[in-house]
């Protein structure tokens, strides 16, 4: 990898004050399980990587008033450990339980998992985000066999490969952003944004700030759950995830949210499926007509459109774990 100057600051101010005003200069590293992959294939080239392995006001998971603060360097393991986390939000859970590796498990942080770059094979191998070639879409006329089947028409094909992304979109989680100018809140599902240009980054955080906490609402009458298909349950990225969150009134549903993974450039909502659950029971029939509304609007590429039946098989398993029981 290219040698880089190694900062590591005890402060989130101090750490901004490391970091630049466009991308390129100085990275952050958390757990390291993404950048370091990318230190090593040459795919970012910092001349500062900036550690904030030591802020402490980075760290912890606490319950308030307004929810559950979630603080960036928690890791996985921790995130499966709290009893708050498993009380009330199982999606969560689920997303984590996911990532099969203990040493990712370990080391991978919740904020770093919102902020790791794409796993695209184009991307990896130095084509740039949009992956294109003499003006040419690599990923639309070569193998995309775990490419985007929604929102791909544009140059973005790509798949976000957060695992708590939809999730936490579902529970209309946000996070919080300090940079120079102080901070700012946003909500997780416009913190994924589907980039125009290789210049563009797929995450709406600016290099000059610094990812600290996520801020989940209370879930207590909310039911839900995540559910992903995987074609090896080893070290692997799952194929197509789908998170819900439900607003129950008795046994009806008073509103939903519903969002994809690894099936668009961002996490995607699945505004048709919503749509068919909002004042129903969570009936069979309900739920089978939720998972066919969810695959409206997908346009498959020219080698992954099995993606359309893994989407309602999916988001027709996520409801039945977040069904009440009888």
């Amino acid at each position: 990898m290219q040698a880089f100057a190694y900062a590591s600051p005890t402060t989130v101010k101090e750490a901004v004050s490391l970091l630049a005003d466009r991308w390129g200069v100085a990275d952050v590293l958390a757990g390291g399980t993404d950048l370091l992959n990318l230190l090593k294939d040459y795919i970012h080239t910092p001349q500062r990587v900036v550690s904030i392995r030591n802020i402490k006001e980075l760290g912890g998971i606490r319950k308030t008033a307004a929810g559950l603060r979630i603080g960036a360097t928690v890791t996985l393991t921790e995130l499966l450990a709290s009893p708050e986390v498993r009380a009330e939000y199982p999606s969560l859970i689920q997303a984590a339980r996911g990532v099969n590796s203990p040493q990712i498990r370990n080391m991978g942080t919740v904020g770093g998992d919102l902020c790791q770059r794409p796993r695209c094979w184009y991307f990896r191998q130095g084509f740039g985000l949009l992956a294109t070639k003499d003006g040419r879409s690599l990923a639309k006329e070569g193998d995309n066999r775990y490419h985007a089947i929604f929102g791909n028409q544009g140059l973005a094909c790509f798949v976000s490969a957060s695992s708590f992304g939809p999730p936490l979109a579902a529970l209309n989680a946000k996070v919080k952003l300090v940079g120079p100018k102080g901070e700012r809140e946003l909500p997780v599902e416009q913190f994924f944004v589907i980039p125009k240009s290789d210049s563009e980054r797929e995450i709406a955080l600016r290099p000059d700030e610094i990812l600290t906490e996520i801020l989940v609402p209370p879930a207590t009458n909310v039911r839900n759950a995540t559910y992903e298909v995987r074609q090896r349950e080893t070290l692997d990225w799952p194929l197509v995830t789908a998170s819900v969150a439900l607003t129950m009134k008795g046994t009806t549903v008073a509103s939903a949210r519903v969002f994809l993974g690894h099936v668009a450039p961002i996490p995607w909502r699945a505004a048709e499926a919503e749509k068919v659950l909002a004042g129903k029971g969570l009936t069979t029939a309900v739920i089978e007509k939720a998972a066919e509304a969810a695959t409206a609007g997908a346009t498959p590429l020219s080698k992954n459109a099995y993606k359309v039946q893994l989407v309602r098989a999916a988001v027709r398993r996520a409801l039945e774990a977040a069904r009440p029981k009888a």
